[in-house]
């Protein structure tokens, strides 16, 4: 009773109107700017991810309580790539057709600028806390930039609790479960090793938890990458055909499952976008908190890593992830299967065992670092909601959590953390827009 009813109240909330306020947010900010994320191309990479890998120096922070902008970015995409990356785009696959990917990748784009506007801001409305560290995100700037200290008490609330769930269980269990399917280690043996490794990096707060991003996060993407284009390769000739399949199914009025006129389009825009938001998290206002932590002067510097962000993990990660599914056939050989299943099936069709193995570590990694990136985000919504005194306690209470993810059925809490990021997203879309001019002026000074 109670998983129909969260999973109806997901459905309502996650319809065409709150898609289409992020996709709308995300389109005034682009129009505004200039579409300043396709004229600064040249710019925001190379003031952000070429200036790092050329120079070193750069991925450290000047200053003891903060982090450098390379971490900020890092620590960021640990928390939103998660198994999203892989679950979320076969999941919009399977619901939406090959169409949800071009609605993915137009979300993202327009979500680009969305994140740039949460990261400027994240800097703009910082404050230090008693400790000497630098507190920010959504709460901060719908607080001291609108006066909302109800509303930003509110935002922290559902943010502390969907940590537990979207951020923490779910990330969890899809850990035991791929573990458990493909080498029949007991749940129970993958929670309590996760929960050590995890409690490890979170008790040392940002700073440990940005260390273990910059090495894990570059590493695993580089892997995954790598071994999907090895699978797109091998499967390169169907790689035009399938371009062109995910662009007529994004404009289908007729999907030949339904039969029905008005299916295919809504059914591909509903899921990519939702997917879309899912994994890049632009909208939500969550990544701005670590991005508020970075070592920084200029507001819009900050801002532009919030670009890249987007870019590196819709853009780049999901779409190599649809083509890895999409040319390998699986989607259609495979119809009993979905999420991580999917994709596995895609990826053993061209590596055999190989596939499955790196699935396996790549989910698992994934899931490692966006446990610790929540981590950081429950804290400091924690710290703001209920004071400094209550972190230890969520502290303890999150790493407790891993170990029930891993050993409990979660679709009620999937359910759930979908509702509490939609209700996060509402005061949070609003207080961009409503201080849209401010980032824009920043945006402008680069």
């Amino acid at each position: 009773m109670i998983d129909k009813f969260f999973s109806v109240a997901n459905a309502f909330l996650w319809g065409p109107p709150m898609l289409s306020l992020f996709v709308g947010t995300g389109f005034i900010f682009t129009v505004r700017s200039g579409f300043f994320q396709v004229r600064h191309i040249k710019k925001w990479l190379h003031d952000t991810l070429f200036f790092a890998l050329r120079n070193k120096e750069s991925r450290k922070s000047r200053n003891s309580k903060s982090i450098s902008q390379y971490q900020a970015l890092t620590a960021a995409l640990a928390a939103c790539m998660g198994t999203g990356n892989i679950v979320g785009v076969a999941t919009a696959i399977r619901a939406g057709g090959p169409g949800a990917v071009f609605w993915m990748c137009f979300s993202a784009f327009l979500g680009m600028m969305t994140s740039c506007a949460e990261s400027t801001l994240g800097i703009i409305y910082r404050r230090k806390n008693i400790n000497g560290d630098w507190i920010g995100g959504a709460m901060m700037y719908i607080d001291k930039g609108l006066g909302m200290k109800k509303t930003a008490k509110l935002y922290a609330l559902l943010l502390m609790l969907s940590s537990f769930g979207i951020g923490n269980m779910t990330q969890a269990n899809s850990v035991a479960s791929i573990l458990s399917g493909s080498y029949s280690i007991p749940p129970y043996i993958t929670g309590a090793v996760l929960t050590v490794i995890s409690a490890a990096v979170i008790l040392g707060g940002i700073k440990r938890i940005a260390v273990v991003s910059e090495k894990v996060v570059p590493f695993i993407s580089v892997v995954f990458v790598v071994s999907s284009l090895v699978v797109i390769a091998i499967n390169y000739k169907k790689v035009p055909s399938t371009a062109l399949l995910i662009l007529r199914e994004a404009f289908s009025f007729k999907s030949a499952a339904a039969g029905a006129v008005g299916y295919g389009i809504s059914k591909a825009a509903r899921f990519g976008v939702a997917r879309g938001v899912f994994s890049n998290e632009a909208g939500l206002g969550t990544s701005a908190i670590i991005h508020a932590a970075a070592d920084v002067d200029r507001p819009a510097e900050q801002g532009m890593w919030g670009i890249l962000e987007v870019f590196l993990d819709t853009i780049v990660m999901c779409t190599v992830t649809s083509f890895v599914i999409l040319t390998s056939g699986a989607w259609q050989a495979e119809q009993s299967l979905d999420g991580a299943e999917l994709f596995g099936a895609a990826f053993s069709s061209v590596l055999g065992g190989v596939g499955n193995l790196l699935l396996a570590v790549t989910i698992s990694l994934l899931a490692f670092a966006s446990l610790t990136g929540w981590s950081y985000y429950g804290e400091r919504s924690t710290e703001y909601f209920l004071g400094l005194r209550a972190v230890p306690f969520y502290r303890l209470a999150f790493i407790a959590a891993i170990f029930i993810g891993s050993v409990t059925g979660l679709q009620t809490v999937w359910n759930l953390a979908d509702i509490l990021n939609c209700l996060m997203a509402l005061p949070n879309l609003a207080a961009i827009l409503m201080l849209s001019g401010e980032a824009l002026h920043e945006l402008r000074k680069i």
